[in-house]
């Protein structure tokens, strides 16, 4: 009975708590909206790597080693030789160590020139070892593997040529029409920047580079695919090495020999430690979209005490013929503070719907886009306790209407 009254007195207002309704469901959409992104683009970012114990580069920053090598993102400052990765690959306390190598593109994804290693120790999420969906890992020089994202977007299967480009823009006159590289495996979707890469072999990425000096083809005759051995292609340098350990005990001292090596100047980082800092850098902008989120909040919020404060001057016609009938003042307080928790309420609920429809309709699109997964999941503990906030804060703010009204039923009942 008594929510029903508090319903139909709402819908007797419809346009005017309509509007308020909206402004407050955008606003709790907004700040949920920016929770469960920074929720899952730190899940998305802790799983893109798995067991690997450390991230080996030339003397850079820590963060810039961890983005380029892992998340490909920015610009190597410099190689490290492949002597030193040879060196890095004999040390009694390593088990594996997977070259990478940086530079080149096609249609703008990122290539890596890597070896077979790769596919046999890279690990994502909960340690799951990349799968094919289709084909097989490159066999022949000019073998390419595809990631899923790459391959759907730009419709390539098995047996396809594709031409490589020197370089990391959208567009390049810089190709490599003289190796052109044929596609012998598509990835399964990873969630991870490995859908957005396309990977060669390390043979075949030195082939391409052939008769090239600083992005620019000096041959006067193009080169033929026949004419490259395998052996004699060994590569000068290479942009990274992720390293695995026969024993996690030696991380710390294996890391201090790294970054102590005498032949170059090397860093070696662990991955997890390094995306905490850069969780740190970030901190500050996370906050001040939370400060945001919550000042438009408010806002909406003070906007619904607003409205209510301003009904009951509308209202002294129905407060006189509910206190006729036998309503307390109590009773009317109650029922201001119960339009505000259904108004509330809804909007909450319908934010939350939204936003997870959104959220499977564009995540795919986010994905493709920005590599980061953003998948519809039931709110977290950090969610739901805003939601509980928003209603506690609406219940708080309605208070003013409420004890107007109140105060109206008692000069009446005076009266």
């Amino acid at each position: 009975m008594f929510l029903n009254l508090a319903s139909h007195s709402l819908w007797s207002r419809r346009g005017s708590v309509a509007l308020t309704f909206l402004a407050i469901t955008v606003s709790v959409f907004v700040l949920l909206g920016i929770e469960k992104i920074r929720e899952q683009t730190r899940t998305s970012f802790s799983s893109t790597i798995a067991g690997t114990d450390l991230v080996v580069g030339a003397r850079t920053g820590d963060i810039n080693l961890l983005l380029y090598s892992v998340f490909r993102l920015g610009t190597p400052t410099n190689n490290i030789g492949w002597k030193s990765y040879q060196d890095i690959l004999g040390a009694p306390e390593v088990a594996w160590a997977i070259p990478l190598s940086l530079g080149d593109s096609h249609r703008g994804y990122r290539v890596v020139g890597t070896t077979q290693d790769y596919f046999e120790h890279y690990r994502y999420g909960q340690s799951q070892p990349l799968r094919l969906a289709d084909g097989q890992k490159f066999e022949s020089m000019f073998d390419v593997v595809l990631g899923s994202t790459v391959a759907r977007n730009l419709g390539y299967r098995l047996g396809d040529k594709l031409v490589l480009v020197h370089g990391i823009g959208q567009n390049s006159f810089s190709e490599h029409k003289n190796t052109p590289f044929q596609v012998s495996g598509i990835l399964a979707a990873t969630g991870t920047p490995v859908d957005k890469t396309l990977h060669i072999s390390l043979q075949g990425l030195e082939a391409m580079h052939v008769g090239w000096n600083q992005g620019v083809n000096l041959t006067t005759a193009a080169a033929g695919v026949d004419q490259f051995s395998e052996q004699d292609l060994v590569p000068e340098s290479i942009t990274a090495v992720l390293v695995g350990l026969n024993s996690k005990l030696a991380t710390f001292g294996f890391q201090r020999a790294i970054n102590n090596y005498k032949r170059e100047p090397l860093l070696a980082i662990l991955p997890g430690v390094t995306l905490s800092q850069l969780w740190e850098t970030m901190g500050a902008a996370e906050q001040a979209l939370r400060l945001i989120s919550v000042l438009v909040l408010v806002a909406s919020l003070l906007g619904l005490a607003a409205m209510l404060l301003a009904s009951i001057r509308e209202r002294q016609h129905e407060v006189a013929v509910m206190r006729a009938m036998g309503a307390s003042p109590r009773y009317l307080l109650a029922l201001i503070e119960a339009e505000a928790v259904l108004i509330t309420l809804a909007s909450c609920l319908v934010a939350t719907i939204s936003l997870e429809l959104v959220t499977l309709v564009a995540g795919q699109i986010l994905g493709d886009e920005t590599g980061l997964r953003i998948v519809p999941a039931l709110p977290t503990t950090i969610q739901l306790g805003y939601l509980l906030a928003i209603i506690v804060g609406a219940m708080i703010l309605s208070l003013i209407p409420a004890i107007a009204a109140y105060r109206q039923a008692l000069h009446q009942s005076l009266a």
